[in-house]
């Protein structure tokens, strides 16, 4: 593997975002390019990002993983630096990047490092959402975006370093827009084979939703987080159960 240029390209997906763009691009001001790849924003996403940069592509929405992989073909960098509007590059994560890329060994194709989520007015350690480590700077010529139309992963053919500093997470502005995502997240879910599955319904509805509960809440330690902490793990029991309802209205009730 030879060892490329310490330049770096900036992705970042869009749609609707305008009221997150702003900081998250200026969190990246060390970046040698920024690349927005923007699927119909209807508000002033666009305006925001020809602020920061004119490499700026329209794309109808593919699921993220997809749209990253397009972003990170448009790159003219060998590194490329995956992030998400609502997300931000902490000061000490900028400085830790610009440290630790000169001195990579040649093996070295990608950075994991961990991400920090701003919820309900605290910074949450505990659950299940932290540290919620991401690869998301990775050499372009060994890497590739796979996933699910909710979740993504980067492949990378090379051996991947752990940094310690964190993206910092500005998720859900409001409790109503959590729920609004959770509606739309279980309703994408239901191709998940898990979900599918609608043998005994009312167990499942019952049994799952709690073991998420325990699990986020007890086994993960949400309650050293607070109020925030109990909603997070009442949410995430909450999901469990709508998925499974869900399933069941699709497969058994409209029958």
């Amino acid at each position: 593997m030879k060892k490329p240029e310490l330049r770096i390209s900036v992705c970042v997906p869009t749609l609707n975002e305008d009221h997150n763009l702003r900081d998250c691009l200026k969190s990246v001001d060390f970046a040698d390019e920024i690349i927005v790849v923007d699927s119909g924003s209807t508000d002033q996403t666009l305006g925001i990002a020809r602020e920061f940069t004119d490499r700026i592509y329209s794309r109808d929405w593919q699921g993220i993983a997809r749209q990253r992989q397009f972003a990170m073909e448009q790159a003219r960098s060998p590194w490329v630096l995956h992030l998400d509007a609502d997300e931000r590059i902490s000061d000490a994560l900028a400085q830790e990047i610009q440290t630790a890329l000169p001195k990579s060994p040649q093996k070295t194709a990608g950075f994991s490092m961990p991400r920090k989520t701003r919820y309900l007015g605290r910074w949450i350690l505990h659950g299940g959402w932290y540290p919620d480590r991401k690869i998301r700077l990775v050499q372009r010529e060994f890497s590739h975006c796979r996933g699910d139309g909710l979740h993504d992963h980067i492949d990378v053919s090379g051996e991947v370093k752990a940094l310690a500093h964190p993206i910092h997470h500005f998720t859900y502005r409001h409790l109503s827009d959590h729920l609004q995502t959770m509606d739309e997240f279980s309703s994408v879910s239901q191709g998940d084979p898990a979900v599918q599955d609608i043998r005994l319904p009312a167990l499942q509805m019952v049994v799952r939703p709690i073991a998420k509960f325990f699990s986020c809440y007890f086994l993960k330690q949400g309650f050293r987080d607070g109020i925030p902490g109990l909603v997070i793990a009442a949410n995430s029991s909450f999901y469990v159960f709508l998925k499974h309802a869900k399933a069941w209205e699709k497969g058994s009730a409209l029958k």
